[in-house]
């Protein structure tokens, strides 16, 4: 097969062909259909988050179930040939995390995969040309094959587009948590959503469809809070030209926002988000940042005003990606219109080189031939 591999001293991808991998029992593996490109590969990419190397990124997959690893004793309804989608965080289901639910908490995920790029027994199921190690990040889905432990696949709703569904496992399963786990957005309330790329984009969708009212998309590009607007904004702030806490403020007249989330991982946008909120508001962090950044954060308006500050890295996978399907098949949560550009493997670099430039709108997806 063909993958693209990030190499030890190189920042760019190169295609490289490899061995198929072979599911082990829990895990099936998977002919690729399309793999999101994320901000957070990026940030591996260009060594801002650690990560071993050589290795193959891709972390939100769309495919069709090739085999299913001999021994597995629940295979969650899955069979061979089934088109599916892959979420990044894939729980083993069997740490304490994951017994009581907390797939987002998994810790042989971030212990295993996410520190080691290896799945749970320590071994990875890649490897270079010469046998030596490459690295997984989650299913390593920048690849023609994947195997992924059928915890993070659940299978695709008939009549959604196979391609710009792989989104679903990353943008969409990450605003579904931010949305409905950490913020636990009511109808009627005002929230604000501070960067509007792809994971952006998503907690816009997530919110108009939870009830929001307003959702306000706050962004220093012009096309990207079309976008947003496009996909259930009720108001846009562009914070290139105007000052977005007051921009925001003005819009809920001068109150500020219940909810607020922050997509972009930036201190200034950080506390822009935590400056939007009204009395006992939440705000929900999403976005990844650079290596050891941090943002400072007033405490006195903190503690007398209640705000309430979390992070949300994805949402319960078992339980939550399947509703994530659930939704896009209700027009609930739009693919096709999020997903603005389509790259094939070859164009794996191009693709984030793109990304970096801040040129794509919404989500692109590598396509496999």
């Amino acid at each position: 097969m063909r993958a693209a591999v990030l190499r030890d001293r190189e920042p760019g991808l190169e295609i490289v062909e490899l061995a198929i991998p072979t599911p082990k029992a829990g895990e099936a593996l998977v002919k690729i259909i399309a793999c999101g490109v994320c901000h957070t590969d990026l940030h591996v990419i260009k060594g801002e988050v650690t990560f071993p190397r050589p290795a193959v990124l891709g972390h939100e997959i769309s495919g069709a179930i090739i085999e299913i690893g001999a021994g597995t004793s629940d295979a969650r309804g899955l069979a061979v040939g089934d088109t599916v989608v892959g979420a990044f965080i894939m729980p083993c289901a069997t740490c304490p995390a994951c017994r009581r639910g907390r797939d987002d908490l998994c810790e042989n995920f971030f212990g295993q995969n996410r520190l080691n790029g290896t799945l749970y027994d320590g071994e990875s199921r890649l490897a270079m040309p010469d046998g030596s190690f490459l690295a997984m990040y989650s299913m390593g889905g920048l690849a023609e094959y994947a195997v992924v432990p059928v915890t993070a696949l659940a299978k695709l709703a008939p009549g959604l587009d196979p391609v710009t569904s792989a989104v679903l496992g990353c943008s969409a399963l990450t605003s579904y948590g931010a949305v409905h786990r950490a913020a636990r957005v009511e109808p009627g309330e005002a929230v604000a959503v501070v960067a509007v790329g792809g994971v952006g984009s998503g907690v816009v969708q997530m919110a108009r469809a939870a009830g929001a009212v307003p959702v306000i998309a706050v962004d220093v590009s012009a096309d990207k809070l079309e976008a947003a607007r496009a996909l259930g904004a009720t108001h846009v702030v562009d914070a290139s030209t105007a000052d977005p806490v007051a921009a925001v403020r003005e819009i809920t007249g001068g109150r500020g926002v219940d909810v607020s989330f922050e997509a972009l991982g930036r201190p200034q946008t950080f506390r822009q988000a935590v400056d939007m909120l009204a009395d006992g508001g939440r705000m929900v962090a999403i976005g990844i940042a650079a290596g050891s950044t941090t943002a400072e954060i007033e405490i006195t308006p903190l503690v007398r005003r209640a705000t309430t500050i979390s992070g949300s890295y994805g949402a319960r996978t078992r339980e939550d990606l399947p509703a994530v399907v659930a939704l896009a098949a209700d027009r609930g949560f739009d693919t096709e219109h999020l997903v603005t550009r389509r790259f094939g493997l070859e164009d794996a670099a191009a693709a984030y080189e793109t990304l970096a430039r801040g040129e794509i709108t919404g989500r692109a997806v590598i396509v496999m031939a």
